[in-house]
């Protein structure tokens, strides 16, 4: 088995199309082919089922890519160590963000970072916290900076191929219009208060929606998600409209001045955490390490 396999699986794996592929590695059609043949007869095992119009995975793919992605990933970062070593940070910096995170000013962090590397590719991607963790685990990306809740989940915990930095952790609070019945309750609202009412959030996926859910069920408080969205500001737009109520991180407060905000008892020291997601230390890029070193406090 020889990386080039690899490298010809995984470009097949992720376009589902040999043309495309072999357009966007630059090789023959027919090159690319005999590649992943060579690579089914080495495993003895067919890894994609193949159509007219687009190939598919087999059960033996599947669990291929999720290795070949990860010793891809690890042979990036043998080559970016030896040029660390030489004193020049360079390669492709690849960064997933959910939005809106506390602690990180990502387009402030990414700047200060290619002022430094200017050799450096940066590569960014928003997406929810699940599918980060997953692609930072996978070799996917560098590192991600995501929400979670203080106690984690089984997708974003700490594993043998991903770690967690702690950056920030902040309480709930309740967004509504200033009309709603809930702006007058008083200047704190429990969780039970909101039994009865209809919210805004963001998709299962995201990281805040997780902690949201956990808090409430935590509590065993009913909660009724009406409306679901991708992004902070559809939220806010949903919320002004007074088409629902919002439970969210306290500082989106500050994204929405026409709208009312409460603080939530009932739900712990810190509801919501961010947290850098990397993999194992021996696994890290060197640019990964450059841009969580500009995080650190004190000069750099």
């Amino acid at each position: 088995m020889e990386l080039r396999h690899l490298q010809h699986f995984v470009a097949v794996a992720e376009d589902r199309h040999f043309t495309r592929a072999a357009e966007r590695l630059m090789v023959s059609q027919s090159g690319l082919s005999a590649s992943i043949r060579t690579l089914e007869r080495d495993l003895r095992a067919p890894l994609f089922v193949r159509s007219t119009r687009r190939v598919t995975l087999t059960e033996a793919g599947r669990a291929l890519l999720v290795e070949a992605e990860r010793i891809l990933a690890q042979v990036r970062a043998a080559h970016e160590a030896v040029a660390a070593v030489q004193g020049v940070v360079r390669g492709t910096l690849s960064l997933g963000a959910e939005q809106c995170v506390a602690g990180v000013h990502v387009a402030g962090l990414l700047a200060a970072f290619r002022r430094r590397h200017p050799e450096v590719e940066i590569r960014l991607r928003q997406e929810g916290g699940l599918v980060l963790a997953d692609d930072v685990a996978a070799g996917r990306l560098d590192l991600a900076f995501a929400y979670r809740t203080r106690a984690g989940s089984d997708s974003d915990s700490d594993s043998d191929h991903l770690r967690s930095v702690p950056l920030a952790a902040e309480p709930m609070t309740l967004l509504c219009h200033p009309d709603h019945p809930l702006a007058s309750a008083g200047p704190v609202l429990a969780l039970h208060d909101l039994a009865d009412e209809f919210f805004v959030d963001f998709h299962p996926g995201w990281g805040p929606r997780r902690a949201t859910d956990a808090t409430f069920a935590s509590a065993d408080v009913p909660r009724t998600v009406s409306l679901e969205v991708n992004d902070v500001h559809s939220l806010l737009d949903l919320v002004e409209e007074d088409l629902g109520i919002a439970a969210v991180p306290r500082h989106f407060r500050h994204k929405r001045d026409s709208l009312h905000s409460i603080p939530l008892a009932d739900t712990g020291d810190a509801v919501y955490e961010t947290v850098a997601l990397l993999p194992p230390p021996q696994a890290t890029s060197p640019a990964a390490r450059a841009l969580m070193k500009l995080l650190e406090p004190g000069p750099r």
